[in-house]
């Protein structure tokens, strides 16, 4: 199993950028997939999932309004366009992988994600 998240960068507040998630090694479309980021100092954060289908999706509460997570089973990828960046968002996001029911555990704290991928680094300027 292989997740590898892409499109990290630096942007100014009120940017955006589009996360990618691209899956493989296993049936994509049977499996939710969370985005979680971990700033320098503090805790990870579960910030968005989405399930198997495009209909069920979570946002935190911190990203909600702003991020939109969408994925393309097509493709083995799942997205995170996220918009009016803040410093606040400055982090390594991950993705990962399991069940919608560990996944959105997950989200709040509760280990139970199957697989990780490498992480993309986020910057947000003031």
């Amino acid at each position: 199993v292989q997740l590898q998240a892409s499109g990290g960068g630096s942007v100014q507040s009120g940017g955006s950028l589009r996360l990618s998630c691209a899956a493989s090694g296993f049936t994509f479309a049977d499996y939710a997939i969370g985005w979680f980021r971990q700033a320098p100092g503090k805790e990870r954060e579960g910030v968005s999932c989405i399930g198997s289908s495009d209909v069920t999706t979570y946002y935190s509460d911190s990203v909600k309004g702003r991020f939109t997570i969408s994925r393309d089973n097509a493709k083995n990828t799942v997205y995170l366009q996220m918009n009016g960046l803040k410093p606040e968002d400055t982090a390594v996001y991950y993705c990962a992988t399991a069940t919608w029911e560990a996944t959105i555990g997950a989200m709040t704290g509760r280990d139970g994600m199957d697989y990780w991928g490498t992480g993309t680094q986020v910057t947000v300027s003031s």
